[in-house]
């Protein structure tokens, strides 16, 4: 299975983004998603999840200026990054799988991950 993450880029300070997650097999409903992030030098650390059925968590750094959200016609996942810090500088992998654990809050890796998207926030 493949996931395709998109939306990536280049943004100042205080800009925003929409990264996009979908699945490149038709079978592949994603049930429970997340995103992680990697920044040079560090480990990977959770960002967001959502829940089959909708339930959302947020890092605490991403609360209130990150949301996570699904289209489950189009069979995606997004992130949309706002008031973005240089500190956001990362690489960014969304990971899902077809579970439906309606508690899913990112405390775990699932099955599939896709490619990472590169998201860089300058000063």
């Amino acid at each position: 299975v493949q996931l395709q993450a998109s939306g990536g880029g280049l943004v100042q300070a205080g800009g925003s983004l929409t990264l996009s997650c979908a699945a490149l097999e038709n079978a592949f409903t994603i049930g429970n998603a997340g995103w992680f992030r990697q920044a040079p030098g560090k480990r990977r650390e959770f960002v967001a999840a959502i829940s089959a059925g909708g339930n959302r968590n947020y890092a605490d750094f991403a609360k209130g200026r990150f949301t996570i959200s699904r289209d489950n016609y189009e069979n995606t996942v997004s992130l949309h990054l706002d008031s973005l810090k240089p500190e956001d500088t990362a690489v960014y992998y969304c990971n899902a799988d077809t579970t439906l654990d309606p508690y899913y809050s990112g405390s775990y890796y699932l099955d599939f991950w896709g490619q990472g998207t590169q998201v860089t926030v300058s000063s």
